[in-house]
């Protein structure tokens, strides 16, 4: 487990369907401790066991998580994360200073989905953006003119294609943390509006 400065999550108890913390969420987390402020209201889209948004309750002025899977927001519950079970940020008004996600990202063909719970942490679709790709359709009405993402991605799902995606939706990205780790390269973009866009 890679220690991430300022920020001990605890670990909650395991459930079989729900994604695990693993490298890429100790990556998140990592990138997290560095960029979270004490004023800021955060979003974790996606929470799973509910690690990274429990740790950010103890830093930020407040966090909530989402996640569809009802499982995953027992356990974040159990955590103490205030959570919303519905599917990424639907129905909430925000809008947040600091948006999480670590989406699900492995391409994904349709003969070999599992139909369970833990396939929604994992599904990407066909080429692992599908997910990412509603993620930023609608991230302008949930972020501040000055708010930030940091989003997980990993080469399975194509680091410079996701990187497009977000450009043609009017936002800028760089590369704040990478690591590889069995021959896929996992990175965290740390993600802004395109001000030079705004109108």
């Amino acid at each position: 487990m890679e220690e991430s400065p300022g920020m001990n999550p605890k670990i909650p108890e395991f459930h079989p369907q729900v994604y695990q913390p693993e490298e890429d969420t100790y990556l998140l987390l990592s990138a997290v401790a560095k960029e979270i402020r004490n004023s800021d209201t955060v979003l974790e889209v996606g929470t799973g066991s509910g690690v990274i948004a429990q740790a950010c309750s103890e830093r930020a002025a407040r966090c909530i998580a989402t996640d569809v899977n009802p499982h995953a927001c027992r356990m974040a519950h159990s955590m103490g994360v205030e959570v919303v079970r519905t599917n990424l940020y639907d129905g909430l008004k925000g809008p947040f200073d600091l948006i999480l996600f670590n989406p699900p990202y492995l391409p994904t063909a349709e003969n070999e989905r599992i139909d369970d719970w833990l396939e929604y942490a994992l599904d990407g679709g066909p080429d692992g953006r599908a997910v990412i790709c509603s993620f930023a359709s609608g991230l302008h009405r949930i972020l501040k003119p000055y708010g930030r993402v940091l989003l997980l991605v990993s080469s399975l799902t194509g680091i410079h294609e996701t990187r497009e995606l977000f450009a043609e939706n009017g936002f800028i990205s760089c590369i704040v943390s990478e690591k590889t780790t069995e021959g896929e390269q996992l990175v965290v973009f740390r993600i802004t509006r395109d001000l030079c866009r705004l109108k």
